[in-house]
């Protein structure tokens, strides 16, 4: 992988799983495991076989736990750093807080930490980020996006063209966002470090301005909602 490509990444790992209890009650949400792996070693060994070198992960619940498991992250091959959080700041406040870490030059990889996408196709995002560069006008955003999963019939943003909207058009697919995303680090410029920031607000503001754009993937991709859903991937992939 050439440096024009290599890119920050972030793994977000703050949430309480409230979906997930008992579960997450002492655990948190993003160590549950499938196959005897934690959902965030699945994305730790994706990136460092795409030539990632360093991740920054965030927490807030149980956060020490999370540090005890993937350690400076020598393990897979690369190097952590973490963003503790008192309290969850959300997606966009989460993203803010870790910017001073992640030093991106222009785009960063974002992942939450509680999907599970065995294939991740992270060598095909990091060539996405040198079209993002060569477009004639700044793209804000690149988001993956799935096939409406059975727990959220109805979507999230249409995609059309290559270009992702809040609204509907003639010929726009609604699909679900997967929590797989490049940014660029403008996007976030207005917000105050430390302060709760959702991430839908800013996206939709930069689709009225065009700026988000994004592709249907249909490689396996799963929300790893539920306890339930938790059991059956674990049937599932063994």
């Amino acid at each position: 992988m050439n440096k024009n490509q290599s890119i920050p990444c972030f793994l977000l790992a703050a949430g309480r799983g409230e979906r997930m209890r008992p579960l997450t009650d002492s655990l948190p949400k993003p160590l549950l495991t499938i196959q005897n792996k934690s959902l965030l070693a699945w994305h730790l060994e994706a990136l460092a076989q795409s030539g990632i070198q360093e991740a920054v992960i965030n927490h807030a619940w149980l956060g020490e736990k999370i540090e005890e498991s993937l350690k400076d992250g020598r393990q897979f091959g690369l190097k952590i750093q973490y963003s503790p959080e008192g309290s969850a700041l959300e997606t966009a406040g989460g993203i803010r807080k870790a910017l001073p870490l992640l030093l991106p030059e222009d785009y960063f990889l974002v992942i939450n930490g509680d999907v599970f996408s065995p294939n991740l196709p992270v060598q095909a995002l990091l060539d996405v980020v040198s079209k993002l560069r060569n477009q004639p006008s700044k793209l804000l955003a690149y988001l993956l996006m799935v096939p409406n999963p059975v727990q959220h019939p109805n979507g999230d943003f249409y995609l059309k063209d290559g270009l992702v909207s809040d609204h509907p058009s003639e010929g726009a697919e609604k699909l679900t966002f997967s929590g797989i995303g490049i940014y660029h680090k403008d996007l976030f410029r207005e917000l105050e470090i430390g302060v709760p920031a959702k991430l839908a607000p800013l996206l939709r503001k930069a689709m009225a301005q065009n700026k988000v754009s994004g592709e249907k993937y249909t490689g396996p991709w799963h929300d790893v909602g539920t306890p339930q859903r938790l059991q059956e991937l674990n049937a599932a992939y063994e």
